[in-house]
């Protein structure tokens, strides 16, 4: 890991960094206010070093309420895998905590482990783990630690069907004090263990199911949102100022695999609806899940579609808490774009991070728009990665003390490393 220094400075070094040119419309008439000033004004992108020294993949990065950072992660070991977390504050890093390790993990490029928080101070982990010897039967089980990250429980199973299925894309959030939402796919209904649905000839269809757990880790209130779901395309969740905001990949019969969203509000979910009719049509899971992020009633969701053979990514905004969106932004099109898209947004700007790859190799781009999405304010080539393909995985953004925060996933002499950068004004 020495060269990870040296690497890092050459990322940054790669990286451009250009402010759009404000759009001819009624909205670009306010570009003379302060407040317009303020949050056309560039952010510029400063190194990051990790709490990581390792070997790693699959970062999870969020911010909390109280002002922490916190970052998960899997390194390999000799024998199977280990998962760990460390808080970012006051500019400086925690030691790393071990979550748990195991022999018999399903690791994976795509479906990743996610750590939440709930309001009473307790952290909260998942990992996929095998079921059976069939390559995609694993289940998810999930941890709570009520210090902090010193000790954790005795993992649970989220889904107890006990089937040899996949289940897995998990999203978390805090369901109320002390208890924690759970959403899942789930592929009970499917159940070959042997990737049924990905190449489009399952035998059932994979399923959207979601649970609440309480601070013993007791199930409650398990539910069937969705009957047909894309089968390996990523959920995501964010609070609302109505509650919880669910997004994932629909399917219907036809193979059309656009965005849905669906939102917990006085204890049921509401009927699920598109976010955009894209009507992709795709006969198989595309891997590529929506992202959604939240501030009031404001909510802003990006995602990947390929409808009419165009790879697309696109930004759309509600203003009445996901019950409608507008016509969604445009952020990039073409063949290079590999999607794999994190979105945040303050209630002040609207970002995106996002994946290309072209001939030259794979690049990391983050863009920033004003909050209703009516020009793009700047736009930034974080790093140039050394990996190709799905070894650099997700990259992750989060928003903290007025910056952007970024961790990704890249691949030197065949070992996976984690870097990160930030943009701050």
């Amino acid at each position: 890991m020495k060269i990870v220094p040296a690497l890092l400075a050459i990322l940054l070094l790669a990286a451009c960094n250009r402010e759009a040119p404000p759009a001819e419309s009624p909205a670009a008439s306010h570009a003379a206010t302060p407040a317009a000033a303020s949050i056309s004004a560039n952010f510029q992108l400063q190194p990051w070093s990790l709490a990581v020294d390792t070997a790693a993949a699959q970062p999870d990065l969020f911010a909390l309420p109280d002002g922490r950072l916190l970052l998960s992660w899997v390194e390999p070991r000799e024998h199977g895998h280990t998962l760990k977390f460390a808080a970012f504050e006051h500019g400086r890093w925690s030691a790393p905590r071990e979550i748990a390790h195991g022999a018999d993990w399903f690791v994976n490029w795509a479906d990743t482990p996610h750590l939440a928080a709930t309001p009473d101070g307790a952290l909260w982990a998942h990992w996929l783990q095998k079921s059976a010897t069939s390559t995609y039967a694993y289940d998810v089980v999930l941890v709570r630690s009520g210090d902090g990250g010193a000790t954790w429980s005795k993992p649970v199973r989220v889904n107890d069907d006990g089937k040899a299925a996949e289940h897995g894309f998990v999203s978390l959030w805090p369901a109320s004090r002390d208890a924690l939402g759970v959403a899942w796919l789930d592929g009970r209904d499917a159940a070959s263990g042997e990737h049924a649905g990905h190449d489009g000839h399952d035998s059932g269809a994979m399923t959207l199911r979601t649970a609440t757990f309480d601070a013993q880790l007791q199930r409650h209130d398990e539910a069937r949102l969705d009957a047909m779901t894309c089968d390996c395309c990523q959920t995501d969740v964010a609070l609302g100022a109505r509650g919880p905001l669910l997004v994932y990949r629909d399917r219907t019969p036809e193979e059309i695999r656009d965005i849905a969203i669906t939102r917990l509000e006085r204890g049921a979910w509401t009927p699920a609806h598109t976010v955009h009719d894209d009507r992709w049509t795709m006969p198989a899971c595309p891997v590529n899940g929506p992202s959604v992020a939240a501030r009031g009633d404001a909510v802003l969701v990006g995602w990947y579609t390929a409808a009419g053979n165009t790879p697309t990514l696109k930004l759309a905004r509600s203003a009445d808490a996901g019950n409608r969106f507008g016509a969604p932004v445009v952020v990039d099109s073409g063949e290079a774009v590999q999607g794999r898209i994190d979105v945040a947004f303050d209630g002040e700007t609207a970002w995106a991070l996002w994946v290309r790859e072209g001939r030259d190799g794979q690049s990391l781009q983050l863009a920033r728009y004003a909050p209703d999405l009516s020009r793009e304010l700047q736009r930034i080539e974080v790093a140039k990665l050394q990996g190709r393909g799905r070894g650099t995985g997700f990259p992750q953004l989060a928003l903290h003390e007025g910056k952007a925060f970024v961790t990704w996933t890249d691949i030197a002499d065949g070992k996976p490393l984690l870097l990160g950068a930030v943009l701050a004004r």
